[in-house]
C-alpha cells in the first residue's frame, strides 16, 4: 500500500501536494508523451512506460509502474476532459517519467481543476468485479506514494503523480 499515510474514505484534498522532495537537479533520465482524447491512448502510454522503463533498465518495478501508467492515464481520460473534447485537438493529456538513482516518478498531466474523486473504499473492497471505480486505490496499492498538486502560471488543470522506489 502507497506510504501516503491515507486511506481510501479519507477525502482526497489531504493527497493535494507537490512532487515529492527529489532534487531536480538530480534527475538521471526524463521522458514524456502527449496522449489524444482518445482511450487508445492508454495502450499508447503504456507502450511509452514499458519503452521507457526498458531503456533505462528498471526491471524491478516494471509491472507495477505500467499498472499506475494506465489508470492515471485512464483517469485523466473519462474524468478531466469535457465530454465534447475534439478527438484532433491538441492532445491534452500528457505523461512524464522521471528517474533519480533510486525512484521513478510517473505525472499525468491534464486540464481539469478538480481534485482526483476516488470510489468509495468500501464499494471497492465490496465488489472486485466491477468495471471501475478502482483507479486511485490501485494506485494507492501499488506506488510508494503519490498525490496531485494544480498547474501554476499560464497552465490550467492539474498533475497527478506516482512514486516509485527503486
Amino acid at each position: 500500500m502507497g506510504t501516503n499515510g491515507s486511506t481510501m474514505l479519507e477525502p482526497f484534498d489531504a493527497l493535494r501536494q507537490s512532487l515529492p522532495p527529489l532534487d531536480p537537479s538530480a534527475v538521471s533520465s526524463a521522458a514524456s508523451c502527449a496522449l489524444p482524447a482518445r482511450y487508445e491512448a492508454v495502450r499508447s502510454a503504456r507502450e511509452f512506460a514499458r519503452r521507457t522503463l526498458a531503456d533505462w533498465d528498471v526491471p524491478e518495478r516494471f509491472d507495477d509502474i505500467c499498472l499506475v501508467v494506465s489508470e492515471l492515464v485512464t483517469n485523466a481520460l473519462r474524468h478531466a476532459l469535457p465530454a465534447d473534447t475534439p478527438y484532433d485537438q491538441d492532445p491534452p493529456v500528457r505523461l512524464h517519467l522521471m528517474r533519480w538513482a533510486s525512484r521513478v516518478v510517473c505525472a499525468v498531466r491534464d486540464p481539469s481543476n478538480d481534485s482526483p474523486v476516488a470510489g468509495d473504499g468500501e464499494d471497492v473492497v465490496d465488489d472486485f468485479s466491477a468495471e471501475s471505480g478502482r483507479g486511485l486505490f490501485l494506485v494507492d496499492s501499488f506506488s510508494d506514494s503519490w498525490g496531485w498538486h494544480p498547474l501554476a502560471g499560464a497552465l490550467s488543470g492539474k498533475v497527478v503523480w506516482a512514486l516509485f522506489r527503486l
